[in-house]
């Protein structure tokens, strides 16, 4: 299936005005069936279904293994992909609930009642600025599609040395989900790496984070105010404001080989407030 479309457009400079061809990012609308039942139908790019609604389910806790899956079909003229799968296994750990995923979306997170803390993210992992600027890099030039059309997010997940992932859509969160879902596919672990994504960091953006154990999460873009408190309180390094030669760590950043330049450095009260961030740039 297609992911873009030409169309036509009108365009306008300051001296002249003419018709060209413009590509324009497919926007497809998926149902997603669990057990004969309908969740929801959403807007995504039609690009991986399957890794979707896979990764839909089980960021939010319905499913967390492959084994978990009986059978899964895709009917492109329907737009309807069905998953037939194991009970669901209430009290499983997640941070997720089935609840989650009816209140549009993820859209509404209803605060951090349902959040165990305890659940911090472990992980070893050693990260240099220049491990994040390279892949970043990678990351950014993986994009064909946004490229071409800038209507579209990206996501990857990687170690410290490789992109494993790779997924995009009209969505930032379907895009995480088709990794995570796509992980579970094809039996890729998510221990010890790391979620690169090109837009916000939010707090469901860290849940989801969370719930498979990964340690880091990157973006060009800034996070949240929520988002930052629940990395730090998650036990995830939370990396944004990447750019050519730098980067702002907001939480975790014990995982991070700092120049020595920056060793024991002190910020000012009003420094810390301004900018509530390590900075790892030049």
């Amino acid at each position: 299936m297609e992911n873009h479309k030409k169309v036509k457009a009108l365009h306008l400079d300051s001296m002249r005005s003419w018709v060209r061809t413009e590509a324009t990012a497919r926007e497809f609308f998926l149902g997603v069936v669990l057990n004969g039942k309908k969740l929801i139908t959403m807007p995504c790019s039609p690009e991986d279904p399957e890794a979707l609604a896979v990764g839909l389910l089980a960021s939010r806790g319905i499913i967390s293994s492959k084994e978990e899956i009986e059978e899964i079909s895709f009917d492109e003229a329907s737009g309807i992909i069905r998953i037939s799968a194991t009970e669901n296994k209430k009290g499983n750990g997640k941070i997720f609930s089935e609840d989650f995923l009816r209140t549009g979306y993820g859209r509404d997170v209803g605060g951090y009642d349902d959040i165990d803390f305890k659940m911090k993210v472990l992980s070893n992992i050693r990260l240099t600025r220049e491990d994040v600027l390279s892949l970043y890099r990678r990351f950014q030039g993986s994009s064909d599609l946004y490229r071409e059309t800038h209507a579209v997010h990206s996501a990857a997940l990687c170690d410290t040395r490789e992109i494993l992932v790779f997924a995009e859509d009209i969505g930032r969160h379907n895009a995480v989900d088709k990794i995570i879902g796509r992980c579970i596919l094809d039996g890729i672990g998510f221990t010890n790496r790391m979620l690169l994504i090109s837009g916000r960091i939010s707090a469901e953006i860290i849940f989801k984070a969370a719930g498979f154990n990964i340690p880091v999460v990157i973006s060009k873009s800034a996070p949240t105010d929520t988002g930052v408190d629940l990395a730090r309180k998650l036990g995830i390094t939370l990396i944004g404001f990447v750019y050519q030669s730098g980067m702002n760590v907001y939480a975790g950043e014990e995982r991070m080989d700092r120049p020595r330049l920056l060793m024991g450095r002190k910020f000012s009260d009003a420094q810390t407030e301004r900018v509530s961030a390590v900075s790892c740039g030049q």
